[in-house]
C-alpha cells in the first residue's frame, strides 16, 4: 500500500485537496485490499485551518510531528500563494520529504511553495496558466510549461489549475494499477480520463499589456485582426513606425516573448477558437489562421499542445 501525503495550510484551495484525494480513495475500491493508497493529511496549526473558500479544515498529522517518508507528497495551491513569501515550516519539511518520496509535486499554485523550497530548479513544471509567467519570473531556474495539464520530470509531478490535480492523480493511478483502474475511477467521478490539448479553452498567452496605447498592445491587436497574413519583424515594425531593431527590443522587453513567438501563439489561439466553435474544415482553419497549410498547423499543434488539430476539436468542440 502506498502512502499519499498532502499539505493543508491557511488559504489553501479546498478543491486542490479534495480532487486528488478522491481519486486515490476511489482507486481503493477497484484494487485488492492492501494494495491501494493510504491517505494522510499534514497540517499547520492552529486548527481549524481555513481554506480560501471559508471552509474549516483539519489534518491527521501536524507538520511538526509528521514523518518525512511517504510514497507520494503533494502540495495543493491557494489563491494568495503567488504573492506570498516562502512558508518556512512547509518548505523546510518538503526539503526533507521530497528526496525520500517516489513522487512529489503540486497542484495549481502549490508550485510556488515547491519553488521556494528549491524543488523546481532545473525541472519542468506546470501551474495555472494565469500564473505561469509569474512562476517563471520568481524561479528562473525552473522550466515552466504554460499550457500543460500536468508535467512529470523525474520524481517531480506538477499540475495546472485546480481540477488538473484530478488529471495528475489519475495518471499516477494509471501508472500504479493500469489504465483500466484509472478509467473506472474517472467514470465514478464523472471526469474525462485524460484531457489533452492544453489547460483549457482559455489562452495562456494573449494577455493584454497594461498600457493599451503601447507598441506591444497595438501589435497584438493588429496581429489578431489580420491573423491570416504573413508577418515579419520588418512588417510589424512598420505598423508602429519603428525601426525593426528598436521594435524587436521593446517588444521582447514588454511582452516577454519575441515577435515571432507571439505571432505563433496568436495563430494557435485563433485556431483553437475556430476548432472549438465552428465546423470549418481543418484546411480552412489553417488558412484563416495563417499557418499556410494543414500539415504546418498539425506540426505546430503537435509540438506545442501535444495533440493534432483534429484531436483538439474532438475534445473541446462546443456541442450546444
Amino acid at each position: 500500500m502506498k502512502t499519499v501525503a498532502i499539505m493543508v495550510f491557511p488559504g489553501v484551495q479546498s478543491l486542490d485537496i479534495a480532487g486528488p484525494l478522491d481519486v486515490f480513495a476511489e482507486a481503493n475500491r477497484f484494487v485488492p485490499a492492501g494494495s491501494g493508497y493510504r491517505i494522510v493529511t499534514i497540517g499547520t496549526a492552529p486548527y481549524p485551518i481555513m481554506a480560501s473558500n471559508g471552509m474549516p479544515l483539519g489534518a491527521e498529522l501536524s507538520i511538526e510531528d509528521a514523518p518525512h517518508k511517504f510514497d507520494v507528497v503533494l502540495v495543493p495551491g491557494g489563491p494568495l500563494l503567488p504573492e506570498t513569501m516562502a512558508l518556512p515550516v512547509i518548505t523546510g519539511w518538503l526539503r526533507k520529504a521530497a528526496p525520500l518520496a517516489e513522487c512529489y509535486g503540486s497542484i495549481c499554485t502549490g508550485a510556488f511553495i515547491l519553488g521556494h523550497a528549491g524543488l523546481l530548479d532545473g525541472k519542468q513544471a506546470a501551474t495555472h496558466w494565469s500564473h505561469a509567467h509569474q512562476l517563471a519570473e520568481q524561479f528562473p531556474l525552473a522550466n515552466v510549461e504554460p499550457d500543460r495539464i500536468y508535467v512529470r520530470d523525474g520524481a517531480l509531478m506538477t499540475s495546472a489549475g485546480v481540477t488538473a490535480g484530478i488529471d495528475m492523480a489519475l495518471a499516477l493511478v494509471s501508472q500504479d494499477h493500469g489504465p483500466a483502474v484509472a478509467l473506472a475511477v474517472a467514470q465514478r467521478l464523472l471526469v474525462v480520463m485524460q484531457r489533452q490539448g492544453g489547460q483549457s479553452q482559455f489562452s495562456p498567452y494573449l494577455i493584454a499589456p497594461e498600457d493599451d496605447s503601447s507598441p506591444v498592445a497595438k501589435i497584438q491587436r493588429y496581429v489578431m485582426e489580420h491573423i491570416a497574413e504573413p508577418f515579419s519583424v520588418e512588417r510589424l515594425a512598420e505598423v508602429v513606425a519603428m525601426s525593426p531593431r528598436s521594435f524587436a527590443r521593446i517588444f521582447v522587453r514588454d511582452a516577454k516573448v519575441t515577435p515571432a513567438e507571439f505571432v505563433q501563439r496568436a495563430r494557435i489561439d485563433a485556431a483553437r477558437h475556430l476548432l472549438e466553435g465552428s465546423q470549418l474544415a481543418i484546411k480552412a482553419v489553417a488558412y484563416r489562421c495563417g499557418f499556410g497549410s494543414a500539415s504546418r498547423m498539425r506540426l505546430i499543434f503537435s509540438q506545442r499542445l501535444g495533440v493534432t488539430p483534429t484531436q483538439y476539436r474532438e475534445r473541446f468542440q462546443h456541442n450546444g
